[in-house]
């Protein structure tokens, strides 16, 4: 009898088990994204400066991606369970010391709104808060890729505000998440708000070959940076590329700010 119970039992584990993994399998074939993400499908990117002449765009897998840039209030509740990442104990290692320099204390933002998004946040922070939600910093491809999805019959007007905004002076207030209108898979303010943080942002100058970093250092500036762009008149990517290249690991910038990513299951 308690061998029929045990067996009865373990086969009920075994059927949620298969249910779980079913569900799972369900979402990643459908796209299903986890709370508060986007599902972005499998596309192109064609780096603004490619490796050699003739190179064709990368495939991005498909991923999901935070639908808003993190929060000041989602950030304050990440320092009040991680109070090493707090503004007085952070280590200077991974954060210069204009980190968090707006906010009033360790656990006060002072009079930043909440649903604002946080900036002055190194790379090493927001790296660590996405592992803290169990996700991860988008790639530079993937972001590209993600902001690349106006809306249909936008373009024009999109690009103009994305350039009236990078023309906008770095000290202006910041407006909450979400008050624009979102790009054509529902993502809200990739390309308007603050600049945005991700995991390769370092790459922008490096190809992994010392010989042809050296080639590609020699055609980036002067007359023929432009020519040797795949987008000579992509002026938002120039400058996208541009703050990236200057950025470093520790910096905290007040207009600078991060969504996270995951992948697929």
């Amino acid at each position: 009898m308690l061998k029929g119970k045990i067996t009865r039992r373990l086969g009920m584990r075994a059927a949620l088990a298969g249910l779980i993994l079913g569900s799972l399998l369900v979402r990643a074939q459908a796209g299903s994204p986890p709370s508060g993400m986007v599902f972005v499908p499998e596309g192109e990117y064609l780096a603004l400066y490619p490796k050699s002449k003739g190179d064709k765009p990368d495939k991005v897998p498909a991923f999901f991606l935070d639908k808003y840039p993190v929060t000041v209030g989602e950030y304050l509740g990440f320092v009040k369970r991680h109070s090493e990442w707090s503004r007085s104990r952070v280590k200077t290692l991974f954060a210069d010391t204009a980190y968090l320099r707006d906010w009033a204390g360790d656990n006060d933002p002072g009079t930043l709104g909440l649903q604002s998004p946080v900036t002055s946040v190194s790379w090493f922070a927001a790296r660590a808060y996405c592992e803290a939600q169990g996700k991860r910093l988008p790639r530079l491809n993937e972001w590209e890729r993600a902001a690349a999805e106006l809306n249909p019959g936008d373009s024009a007007a999109a690009v103009k505000g994305i350039l009236d905004w990078y023309a906008r002076p770095g000290g202006s207030a910041l407006g909450d998440v979400g008050k624009g209108k979102p790009n054509a898979l529902e993502i809200h303010d990739m390309l308007g708000l603050v600049w945005e943080w991700t995991l390769d942002f370092n790459s922008a100058l490096v190809s992994g070959e010392s010989r042809g970093d050296a080639a590609l250092d020699q055609g980036m500036f002067c007359g023929s940076g432009a020519f040797k762009a795949s987008d000579p008149a992509d002026y938002a990517g120039f400058m996208r590329f541009a703050i990236r290249s200057s950025l470093k690991a520790a910096y905290c910038v007040k207009n600078l700010g991060f969504r996270c990513a995951e992948d697929m299951p």
